[in-house]
């Protein structure tokens, strides 16, 4: 199956002063945007209180973070020795995320192979039915869960403007967009982030074929394909690898695929052998210091601050945690 990718359509952007529009879902912290604020703009009291991100992150809180539960964490190992783990969500793609999981459990995957790693873009992998029949619990023809309601999500507005949808920011440790006005969230293709391939339209892809987005954030493919998670550890072990030299970037070669072992969830692992990790919480006064500073870069390197910052340029803080 192929990545199907579409134009997206740029919002227009007010250079001049900030739009307004309804309330946002919650409020900014100290320093941010106001409820009301559609957008805001550099501002100098926001760069004299911005901290490097790293000092955020080394003088946050154990409340700060959250612990990624073992049913949610997927581990793929790669036949060379190469670990590869992927943090599963499933309040956005609930029926895929469960084929995945069916995937994992059953061992389908096991073996099967990376076979599609093109540049500034995606890393490939899995199988699909004509492969291997699915087992019987897998929903071979998902609804489209490319959205959904905003309804539920604890939203924290980035604060700054973005090309791909009215309004950013991050729920529950996610990078989203939404539409206050429709009422609907999706979740943003940021680096790192895992999708569903899929064939063109009606196809909606069953989870068997994954991939990662290794390149410059591909955001036209929001809403247009089911993001289902993140590579939390391990992505360098996809990239540091020849690009395919087929079109799309697909290996030609079989032997020269990257074979994989197993795919596994932590939670069938043994509790000594699995590992463990955190995710920044993204609705807390930590985090929104830690937005304030990837905005306004300072300490001894940077010396003109940006003012602003993408939604996928926020990478939320994930981290190695004690059993």
């Amino acid at each position: 199956m192929r990545l199907a990718t579409v134009s997206a359509l740029a919002c227009a952007l007010a250079l001049a002063s900030a739009c307004t529009t309804s309330t946002a879902p919650r409020a900014a912290g100290a320093g941010e945007a106001a409820p009301s604020a559609r957008y805001t703009f550099w501002r100098p009291a926001a760069v004299l209180e911005a901290k490097e991100p790293a000092e955020v992150i080394k003088s946050s809180t154990p409340a700060d973070w959250r612990p990624i539960e073992p049913e949610n964490l997927m581990i793929m190992e790669l036949a060379n020795g190469g670990q590869v783990a992927i943090e599963l969500v499933g309040d956005f793609a609930p029926i895929h995320v469960a084929n995945i999981k069916a995937l994992a459990r059953g061992g389908w995957w096991n073996p099967a192979s990376v076979y599609r790693v093109q540049e500034n873009y995606v890393v490939q992998w899995g199988l699909n039915e004509s492969d291997k029949p699915f087992p019987a619990s897998v929903v071979k023809l998902p609804p489209a869960e490319y959205d959904r309601g905003l309804a539920g999500l604890d939203v924290r507005p980035l604060g700054y403007p973005d090309s791909y949808a009215p309004m950013v920011g991050h729920a529950g440790g996610w990078p989203i967009g939404y539409d206050p006005e429709n009422g609907r969230a999706w979740l943003a293709h940021c680096y790192g982030m895992v999708g569903v391939g899929r064939d063109l339209h009606p196809d909606t892809g069953s989870g068997g074929e994954l991939y990662a987005v290794t390149g410059h954030a591909p955001r036209q493919l929001d809403k247009n394909i089911a993001l289902v998670g993140r590579v939390v550890e391990g992505l360098e072990r996809l990239t540091a690898h020849p690009r395919g030299t087929e079109a799309l970037g697909f290996i030609k070669d079989p032997k020269d695929q990257i074979p994989i072992r197993r795919i596994v969830l932590a939670a069938d692992m043994p509790a000594a052998s699995r590992p463990a990790f955190e995710v920044m919480r993204t609705d807390t006064e930590t985090f929104s210091a830690y937005v304030t500073g990837r905005a306004n870069r300072a300490g001894t390197f940077f010396r003109v601050p940006a003012g602003g910052v993408d939604v996928c340029n926020v990478n939320v803080p994930v981290r190695r945690r004690a059993s």
